[in-house]
């Protein structure tokens, strides 16, 4: 009996090691796996709060590459959003503006319905009829966002806490239930994303957050309602995010950042496992 217990002893720490082993191999194999390209896409004029984001965008990814194995690059340049010049790059982000040009947008829609990622943060999506960027294109405000034309804001840029609205998405794994995000300029749509069947919420304010925003203007402090900030459309590999937004001192004739939109912990995760999402990949 002694003897067969401690064969079987040798047994179960055999076994124990091997599986040791394999957990070893497959996570050197994870980190070992060909890394996935990434296009940025800004203009960065105009908004310094948004030109504030896009610099510090372009600083955070790169070293975010280098740590979770993928390539990030960044223009300015508009006119390469083409097939050729996408066909090298499995996720698209989309900075601080949208396409204007006709052949760029419908460049942009066959790129995602052929499988392509893509990742838009905070006014990405804005659409405003009369303004400088009007709704006038139904396709990505409507279908692939879905969200519509932009309606109001909250002002001062402020933090708010976040709730996970699907603890089942890949994007929200390992994210508390609510969370801290880092200061923001905060969105209102036209259009009820929890209507939309194709639509999947996955962040939304919570109601703890309210009283939202200091004004001077009353309309932009929110009190109550429902306000989405983070959605995927589930026909194709992408996230939008409200944030993008850092608070500004405008003060003594200067600029100076207050606040950096990747300042929360768990906001940053969410970034992080969106981009593997919509890359196609299984998450950090």
């Amino acid at each position: 009996m002694l003897t067969a217990f401690k064969i079987n002893q040798t047994f179960v720490g055999l076994l124990f090691c091997s599986l040791l082993c394999l957990s070893f191999v497959d996570v050197q194999a994870q980190k070992a796996g060909s890394p996935f390209k990434v296009i940025a896409f800004y203009t960065a004029r105009n908004d310094q709060a948004h030109i504030s984001f896009v610099h510090e965008a372009n600083q955070w990814f790169p070293k975010m590459g280098l740590k979770y194995n993928f390539t990030y690059d960044s223009t300015s340049n508009w006119n390469n959003l083409n097939a050729e010049f996408l066909s090298h790059y499995q996720v698209v982000l989309f900075l601080d503006t949208r396409i204007e040009d006709p052949a760029q947008r419908l460049a942009f829609q066959q790129y995602m319905e052929n499988g392509g990622g893509w990742m838009g943060f905070h006014f990405a999506a804005f659409a405003l009829t009369p303004s400088d960027f009007p709704q006038n294109w139904d396709w990505y405000h409507n279908q692939f966002l879905g969200s519509g034309s932009y309606v109001s804001n909250t002002w001062k840029p402020v933090p708010a806490v976040l709730r996970v609205e699907d603890k089942t998405n890949v994007t929200t794994k390992h994210l508390p239930v609510t969370f801290k995000s880092a200061p923001n300029e905060w969105y209102r749509w036209s259009n009820d994303l929890r209507k939309n069947p194709d639509i999947k919420i996955l962040l939304a304010i919570d109601s703890t957050s309210f009283p939202l925003g200091t004004g001077p203007k009353q309309s932009e402090i929110w009190h109550s309602g429902y306000y989405p900030v983070a959605w995927t459309n589930q026909k194709y590999k992408m996230v939008y995010l409200n944030m993008g937004h850092n608070d500004m001192d405008y003060s003594n004739h200067m600029v100076k950042d207050l606040s950096s939109t990747f300042q929360s912990e768990s906001q940053d995760q969410f970034i992080l496992n969106s981009l593997f999402y919509v890359a196609g990949r299984s998450g950090k």
